[in-house]
């Protein structure tokens, strides 16, 4: 099966500075940085990414009707506006937007302490269409670099409470080590943070409502304070979530109820992926990856630190050459 005018898309992130941010998108993963800032995220596959290829040349020798549009320069949401279900997949709402976020953080200070809602929550809360579940990949981990997965157990809502309103979180909270190639998942619910020495691999649902709990007294980008979500982070936070590290031994890494990611390591093989009607979001870790439909010849070729899109439309795909990618899709569409 052929996806007529849609092919397999390369993408371009839209970068964000960040008050803890650092330089790692550069230094490790060899993302050009267009300035001197502290670059926190990278939003690899998300509304505002930007397709950077054209088709392949194959198309137009197939005699397709649409051979030779070029998608370079559209952005996912104008793409996911135009295309609906044959590049984001049946069940998904295209007026929502792309469904999956997946993006690089590179955490040089601790982020804020934060908790996200649920689906239930983020309508009733926000109006928005989703909550956000997510999920992290460790790429980098300085020597004894920690993150936050929950509260110390017996701690009662009233000493949260209580501790949120007089700026002492810290000491409540469960401080977990970890290591490159770590994973761990974040429920919607779950009280968590990044610490410094991080650079991670995040895959969420498509969400970026966030309810602040502590900041570690800090002032942002601007001077002031940034502001804290107390009430509403009280509303959705749940204490018992304490989410388990997982080390680096599987190739399904996360496979959780909003998407799964799998860890592919290439040695000059070739590997053919059934997409079950599903996309299929590829970003390269290290080495160089070629990327194609199963049924032509012409593949893009995936460098570290880069991301590409495979539409729901194709029933196939395949990956070569020598390398590591990771690679995310939805569980099941919702």
């Amino acid at each position: 099966m052929r996806a007529m005018d849609l092919y397999p898309l390369k993408l371009k992130p839209s970068l964000h500075v960040k008050v803890w941010g650092g330089r790692r998108f550069a230094t490790v993963l060899n993302k050009p940085l267009p300035t001197a800032g502290p670059y926190g995220e990278a939003w690899e596959l998300h509304d505002s990414s930007i397709v950077c290829n054209g088709p392949p040349a194959g198309m137009a020798r197939a005699g397709m009707s649409l051979a030779g549009k070029s998608l370079a320069g559209k952005s996912l949401a104008e793409l996911t506006a135009a295309y609906g279900a044959r590049l984001i997949g049946a069940g998904n709402d295209p007026r929502a937007g792309f469904p999956l976020l997946a993006k690089f953080i590179d955490a040089e200070e601790w982020l804020s302490i934060q908790v996200h809602p649920n689906d239930e929550q983020a309508l009733a809360l926000e109006g928005e269409p989703r909550g956000k579940s997510e999920a992290w990949v460790v790429i980098h981990a300085d020597a004894g670099a920690r993150l936050i997965a929950g509260a110390r157990a017996g701690i009662t809502r009233a000493d949260f409470a209580e501790a949120m309103r007089n700026d002492r979180l810290e000491s409540l909270l469960r401080y977990v080590e970890v290591g490159a190639g770590d994973s761990i998942a974040m429920p919607a619910n779950t009280i968590h943070a990044l610490g410094p020495g991080l650079l991670i691999y995040e895959i969420q649902q498509s969400s970026d409502t966030t309810y602040r709990l502590y900041d570690w007294g800090r002032a942002g980008l601007n001077g002031k304070p940034r502001p804290l979500h107390i009430d509403k982070g009280l509303q959705v936070a749940n204490l018992s979530l304490t989410p388990q590290v997982t080390g680096a031994e599987r190739d399904l890494i996360v496979d959780e109820k909003y998407f799964m990611t799998w860890r592919h390591r290439l040695c000059a093989e070739r590997l053919v992926i059934n997409t079950q009607g599903r996309f299929q979001a590829l970003s390269c870790l290290d080495g160089e990856i070629a990327l194609s439909a199963a049924d032509d010849n012409e593949p893009i070729t995936l460098a570290k630190g880069e991301t590409g899109l495979i539409p729901a439309c194709f029933e196939s795909f395949a990956l070569s050459g020598a390398g590591t990618v990771l690679r995310s899709c939805q569980r099941n569409s919702h």
